[in-house]
């Protein structure tokens, strides 16, 4: 049998990008580990978030019957048609081409509602108050940026609006993309962003701090303006690679086959293999990473 859980003082956003295939969720509470029991989401089909008193049945089964394309509001209606706990049930719901809907029972402990905009829907339930959600959703309207951006300032905005009323606890986001996961089409991994904070005293500032570390060691999504021209660094790289133990010496040409592969030794023990490139490209981001560790002068 599958456990039901009351999941408490829960704000969470269902949101998708149909631009770039996006999907994705993201949620607080005053709860231990609340990524393990309220996002859900799947490449090319949709988002949901299932909580108050949340049941887990709901992320998979949401997910089959948009796979079938009903429907987001067609979708809650069905998983509430025989459900007898549909009162204290809240759910959020979007499809990858960015319809969503949500429902909130009157039953769920006040604040409880949920807004619905284009290509999102916040909802929340034991919160300090309605601007909670209203401070999510200008949020995540005006932020810059990828899907995972705006769910991460969503999320923010709603946890400096007031949050839920009884503190904080735990955070989590997830977003799939095509291909997006580590290894890419290669390992048919679509996890583009998977991170959670289980139980912390302030859970959504730190789950910024984890992206933070995601996006420098996994994410290729720097701008081209940050690419840098090998025939450019590799003197730095070098000498960096010299003072770490690398290399014992300094090449005579960018062309040195042991330098590159000293270089992807370096990469690879320290989890930047996923952002290696074959255009005689470095990321910025790698190189100051490596120049700094190394204290060399770049």
């Amino acid at each position: 049998m599958v456990r039901e859980y009351h999941v408490v003082a829960t704000f969470s956003i269902v949101a998708a990008d149909p631009s770039m295939g996006d999907v994705g969720v993201g949620v607080a509470s005053k709860f231990i580990a609340v990524g393990h029991i309220v996002p859900w989401a799947q490449t090319d089909v949709g988002a949901v978030a299932t909580q108050a008193w949340a049941n887990v049945k709901f992320g998979p089964k949401a997910l089959l019957y948009l796979k079938k394309m009903m429907k987001p509001e067609d979708v809650i209606k069905k998983l509430l048609s025989n459900d007898p706990r549909k009162d204290h049930r809240q759910i959020g719901i979007v499809n990858a081409k960015g319809e969503a809907a949500a429902y909130t029972g009157p039953q769920c402990l006040p604040y409880a509602g949920h807004i619905v905009g284009n290509g999102f829907s916040v909802q929340g339930n034991i919160l300090v108050g309605q601007e909670v959600l209203e401070a999510m959703a200008k949020s995540f309207e005006t932020t810059k940026g990828e899907l995972v951006d705006k769910i991460l300032a969503a999320l923010e905005a709603g946890d400096k609006a007031g949050g839920d009323r009884r503190g904080r606890q735990s955070a989590a986001v997830l977003v799939m993309r095509r291909c997006g996961g580590y290894g890419g089409c290669r390992e048919g991994v679509d996890k583009y962003v998977d991170i959670r904070v289980d139980d912390h005293q302030d859970p959504v500032s730190e789950l910024k701090r984890i992206f933070g570390l995601w996006e420098a060691t996994l994410l290729r999504r720097e701008p081209e303006t940050e690419l840098l021209e090998w025939e450019n660094v590799w003197r730095d790289i070098a000498k960096a690679l010299i003072r770490l133990g690398y290399i014992s010496r300094m090449p005579r040409t960018p062309h040195s086959r042991t330098l590159y592969k000293a270089f992807e030794r370096w990469a690879a023990e320290n989890n930047f293999e996923n952002k290696l490139r074959k255009d005689r490209k470095v990321w910025k981001s790698i190189y100051r990473y490596l120049i700094d560790f190394a204290g060399v002068k770049g």
